[in-house]
């Protein structure tokens, strides 16, 4: 199987970062230093390009790359095969998941707490990003599964439906908004609180806005934030309009420093999606991961 040096120069090449792969590993930028200069002397050539402050792959490295791809495909079939024939047979799995920021902040962390329980010989990292930026990187192999919502579809990703969720549009609860019957097109002249480009929310609403005929430029939009947490800090104190996720708000609407603004016709619903390169659908151990998050959130239907 992979020996360890090879293990650190994968994670090194797939996020191109010393610095990265060393956090990802649980290991000090030296040891992995250390560990890749190691197999440059055992290959007789360098593997990376150092440009300032980043690096590349050489044509040596990009092979090594290619070959541990395969290399790793074959070690996750083997497991598999093993852990069929061998109950008993246990092997320290590592995979890296990277998930949407309502879905990191709000809708992972159970499942992924549960799934350590049952499967404690796993090491998982999650990285959280828009669903733009997430595709981007499941595409680049800088993580191995990935968790979006409301965002077009690409052709070279295979999409797993897990979940469906609502965005609400919501004010401060000191904002006279609420009292109001609201019209889809009164949003042209009601200021807005956005989140930023690749948001996979930003997605949902401006496909729905266009079943209306608007365009999210015939919108007031007052600010753009990026991340859940930061529009929802801002409309709190603000008298703008603002559009999150409802299990984002839960605590606030409760405490009533939110409040939900009905505005008639306008439905906004969020499909979740487990995201994998196509090829990878059967590789353990993200198929079990997908087939129990899965299982976990039916049994909460």
């Amino acid at each position: 199987m992979l020996s360890y040096p090879h293990e650190i120069f994968f994670e090194v090449a797939r996020q191109l970062s010393f610095t990265k792969a060393a956090q990802t590993l649980f290991l000090s930028q030296s040891a992995v230093s250390k560990q890749v200069k190691g197999l440059e002397e055992h290959y007789k050539t360098g593997l990376f390009e150092r440009l300032g402050n980043s690096i590349q792959l050489t044509p040596a490295g990009q092979l090594l790359y290619r070959k541990l791809l395969l290399a790793r495909q074959l070690q996750h079939e083997l497991h598999q095969e093993f852990s069929e024939l061998s109950p008993m047979f246990s092997p320290q799995v590592r995979m890296v998941i990277g998930a949407s920021t309502t879905i990191s902040l709000y809708v992972i962390p159970a499942v992924l707490s549960a799934y350590l329980s049952q499967y404690p010989h796993t090491q998982l990292t999650l990285k959280n990003r828009n669903s733009e930026n997430i595709l981007r990187a499941l595409l680049e192999h800088e993580i191995d599964l990935g968790i979006i919502e409301g965002i077009h579809k690409v052709s070279n990703v295979t999409y797993t439906p897990l979940f469906t969720d609502a965005v609400i549009a919501v004010c401060s609860g000191r904002n006279p908004l609420p009292r109001q019957q609201l019209q889809v097109q009164d949003l042209r002249r009601i200021p807005v609180a956005l989140r930023e480009a690749g948001s996979g929310t930003l997605a949902v609403l401006e496909e729905a806005l266009a079943t209306h005929g608007i365009r999210l430029t015939d919108l007031p939009v007052k600010v753009r934030l990026g991340g859940t947490e930061a529009l929802k800090n801002f409309v709190r104190v603000d008298t703008c309009l603002a559009f999150l996720p409802r299990q984002s708000v839960m605590k606030e609407l409760e405490a009533g420093e939110l409040v939900e603004v009905p505005i008639q016709g306008l439905e906004l619903v969020r499909h979740f999606d487990f995201v994998q390169r196509k090829g990878t659908e059967n590789n353990m151990p993200y198929k079990t991961f997908v087939q129990f998050a899965r299982r976990y959130y039916s049994k909460m239907e």
